[in-house]
């Protein structure tokens, strides 16, 4: 029978009160034990859960939801390779009562009790399990087959403890305020309920659930921690510092001076796979990826590529997991406390489809330092690497969930996600001094301008027969002759590492320098991975903190902002002393010398008007902040911008607002930047573009050289000429900034309860999200953890709104005597988004930053103005 019947308005016709006899007899046929199946009215909107009774009377009061012909969160599977219209939905199980659900989730969590033994085929036999793993599994068993209450059907007593501890976690409520709540209800029910009396003993019924964590006791001075072979000293080898703290003698227990907490990785990968949702999901990479010259996924870059071809054996089997690292810090007390500091190191497969694999449901913490452990992370790095050497050399038996056999997963970390501070931390390698770019090492151009440390000569990227070459006075006041820097092997670089002295836990040895200079600070605990040296990328430069940076020292430049400007009296000095660019001398009367304004920057009306002009602009919702509320027009300057401001103000705003108020020498390299920048934060890059990017990097940097003083060219600005060429290794940049982690530190920040014990709070909080997240997630109990199954959802594949026309197509309507259309859903955009100044002369289509996907299906249009 045909479901057209859904978009019947007419819901007392025949047709329609057939269709919902169709439909209850599926929802019966395919859920023959559930009481209650979801309602997929419009006002339910598969949320709810009714009895099937309810369901027929609110599909014939308030119809059903006219999209929903494919029922598949009531049991029917589509077939993928069917049709290839038909829109993405995952094959899910049959719908059962949350309390089924619930077993289920016990099933997925210790497969060993679902799982047949089958000693014909060594796969098919899972891992034998200790005594205290199944004492768990009985203790959650019992617990879920137990009722609340004598009679209660709808909730067993781990049901009811499920739901209450995610209202505690999603709401934040403190403990005292789910003890007062737990407390009433428990009140409210009948005498003879079982529901736990507190948080700590509700918390005692999910720890099965969680994966736990461990304490591991650290120098007070960051030289080693007491682990393995060092687990039963009290003091430090190498400075004599005591383990623990001087307390009273009549006190029993003693008291670490440091502690690190470390969180297994191993049990985290595995739950991957306890779950049929996510562990085809794995497998994503290899079995559903189109291989085509758009890169949408870091598999369709060169690394993941050359890993491959590297390590056969290790890709043979598409369920063997691809990591990224991160790590930044984040202080728990906000501006009560301007010195502690707190350093998480996350985890993330990218084994997932791209809509899954940044969230923050399939991140995992692995490691918590108290305090900045600065050039000792390497320390505190050990319990990981020893864990993902382990994983890489033998691997982990574990049960994938769609298949029903067992298998030997293995790991290993692709590359790192910092900003630049912690990138010299986990690398080694120094940021800082004459050799600060970690790409070009000892070869990079660097000199002392303006009382700093610069970086020039950006034209050793050009042709050899390029024009600028030849030029000197225009550039530092020589000819460009060298090559472009060579780019260095893993394995030279662990040659250079070799020709170093290291103390063990990390300490360097005082010694003469090297005969070549290296920048080294510490060893790189990562490079003793037995995969490590093999690959040409490792650590990503974040493109977040370099266009930031960059924005601040361009716009600080342009509008002459004290104290953030470029051009400084010690700048004209500076040219003055090369001998280049006498138009931008300092201007001597007498005794006297003043720094004239600089042609690159706006005059003081027309700093005014730029100001009031970006004061002026509105976004639509969740497209940005407020940009408004960070402008000073009267003091000239921009305050409290925030990296998702920087990134919308420089890809849409700058080069808007400069076009008419500065040169048009210094308005298009400008804008040029501005493009470089939107092209590779785009969700999917062409290879064939990022060529084209490589080259135009090369002379927008190479035409700032003309116009700005050496002065003006940090480390930040140099490191741009590399963006691309990590885009062809790594795929999009929207895997490998650090827009995601620094979400996810605000919500660590959010859990922080005991501000005593601050880290303690956040790893709590954390084991608890983590085995509530797989509860949501895995089975998509949608009346328990509405937030999770719509973050976990794929994205529909129905056909793309026709797109807005483009300025050619305004541009060449209104030549032609027409008046140019939008759409109306445009037209209600451009009315959000608009400049209170200025003639209309063409206008620009505004896809949505990179950042935010709420708002994918917007579109905003901006007016140039003459």
């Amino acid at each position: 029978m045909s479901r057209r019947w859904i978009q019947n308005p007419n819901r007392c016709a025949d047709e329609y009160l057939d269709g919902i006899e169709e439909f209850i007899e599926f929802a019966r046929r395919h859920n023959p034990s559930a009481t209650r199946i979801r309602c997929p009215c419009r006002r339910c909107n598969n949320t709810f859960w009714e009895t099937i009774e309810n369901v027929g009377f609110h599909l014939v009061r308030n119809g059903m939801i006219e999209t929903y012909s494919i029922w598949n969160l009531h049991g029917e599977q589509v077939d993928h390779a069917s049709s290839s219209n038909a829109p993405r939905v995952d094959n899910v199980e049959p719908i059962v009562d949350p309390n089924d659900q619930v077993m289920g989730i016990i099933q997925d969590a210790f497969p060993f009790a679902s799982t047949n033994i089958n000693q014909e085929g060594e796969d098919d036999v899972p891992t034998p399990i200790d005594s205290a793993e199944f004492e768990q599994y009985e203790k959650l068993l019992k617990n879920a087959n137990q009722e609340l209450y004598p009679g209660c059907k709808s909730f067993s007593v781990l049901t009811a403890i499920v739901e209450l501890m995610h209202g505690k976690i999603k709401y934040r409520m403190s403990n005292l305020c789910f003890d007062y709540f737990l407390g009433v209800f428990k009140r409210m029910l009948p005498t003879d309920n079982c529901l736990p009396k507190d948080h700590k003993h509700a918390q005692k019924v999910l720890h099965g659930l969680g994966l736990g964590y461990e304490k591991i006791h650290a120098c007070k001075n960051n030289c080693m921690l007491f682990y393995k072979e060092h687990e039963t000293l009290d003091t430090c080898p190498i400075c004599n510092e005591s383990r623990f703290k001087m307390t009273s003698q009549n006190r029993t227990t003693k008291i670490p001076q440091k502690v690190m907490r470390y969180l297994p990785l191993k049990p985290r990968l595995q739950r991957l796979y306890m779950s049929t949702h996510t562990a085809t999901d794995m497998r994503w990479h290899k079995e559903k990826r189109v291989d085509d010259d758009v890169m949408r996924h870091p598999a369709d870059g060169e690394a993941w590529k050359e890993f491959d071809r590297t390590f056969p054996e290790f890709a043979a089997d598409p369920r063997n997991v691809r990591l990224g690292l991160a790590t930044d810090r984040f202080n728990p007390y906000g501006i009560l406390n301007q010195h502690h500091s707190t350093w998480p190191i996350f985890a993330f497969p990218y084994n997932l489809p791209p809509w899954k694999c940044m969230k923050k449901e399939y991140m995992m913490m692995t490691v918590l330092i108290i305090e900045d452990p600065g050039r000792s992370i390497d320390v505190y790095l050990r319990p990981l690497v020893d864990e993902l050497k382990d994983l890489w050399t033998n691997g982990v038996r574990t049960f994938d969930k769609s298949t029903g056999r067992m298998f030997t997963l293995r790991a290993a970390v692709m590359w790192t996600v910092n900003d630049f501070p912690a990138y010299a931390m986990v690398s080694g390698c120094s940021t800082k001094g004459y050799m600060a770019c970690p790409v070009c090492k000892e070869d990079v151009t660097s000199g002392w301008h303006a009382g700093k440390v610069c970086y020039l000569g950006h034209r050793r990227w050009l042709p050899w027969d390029h024009e600028w070459r030849e030029k000197d006075k225009e550039f530092d006041g020589n000819t460009e002759r060298r090559l472009r820097p060579r780019e260095w092997s893993g394995d030279e670089i662990l040659e250079q590492l070799n020709r170093l002295d290291f103390a063990p836990f990390g300490k360097t040895v005082s010694r003469t320098r090297p005969s070549t200079h290296l920048n080294w600070t510490h060893k790189p605990t990562f490079f003793e991975l037995p995969y490590w040296s093999k690959l040409k990328l490792r650590h990503n430069l974040d493109v977040m903190h370099v266009e930031k940076n960059v924005f601040d020292t361009l716009v600080g430049t342009i509008l002459d902002i004290e104290g953030k400007t470029k051009d400084t009296i010690k700048a004209r000095l500076d040219l003055e002393r090369m001998g280049i660019r006498r138009g931008l001398w300092m201007n001597r009367d007498s005794d006297k010398a003043r720094r004239d304004l600089a042609f690159f920057s706006m005059k003081p009306n027309d700093k005014k008007e730029f100001l009031k002009f970006v004061s002026s602009v509105k976004f639509p919702d969740g497209y940005a902040s407020n940009i408004a509320r960070c402008v000073n027009v009267d003091g000239g300057k921009f305050t409290g911008l925030k990296s998702h401001d920087c990134h919308v103000f420089m890809q849409r705003l700058l080069p808007v607002g400069i076009r008419h108020l500065l040169p048009e020498d210094v308005v298009k390299p400008i804008i040029l930047l501005s493009r470089f920048f939107s092209q590779p934060t785009a969700k999917t890059l062409r290879r064939t573009d990022m060529f084209q990017l490589r080259h135009d990097i090369v002379q927008v940097l190479c035409k700032f050289e003309m116009i700005f003083p050496p002065a003006f060219f940090t480390s930040m600005m140099h490191v741009m000429v590399h963006l691309p060429e990590e885009a062809l290794l790594a795929g999009p940049v929207n895997y490998r900034w650090m827009y995601p982690i620094e979400r996810l530190l605000g919500e660590l920040k959010k859990s922080v309860r005991n501000r005593a014990k601050p880290e303690g709070s956040i790893v709590e909080a954390w084991v608890q999200y983590e085995s509530l997240t797989f509860c949501g997630i895995n089975h998509a109990m949608a009346s328990f953890f509405p937030s999770f199954c719509k973050s976990s959802a794929p994205p529909s594949l129905s056909p793309p709104p026709p797109l807005p026309p483009t300025p050619v197509q305004l541009d060449r309507t209104r030549d032609e005597g027409g008046t140019p259309e939008l759409p109306r859903r445009h037209r209600r955009a451009s009315r959000r988004v608009f400049f209170g100044f200025g003639r209309i002369s063409s206008a620009v289509i505004l896809p949505p930053p990179a950042t935010n996907s709420a708002t994918s299906g917007m579109v905003s249009v901006l007016f140039f103005m003459v």
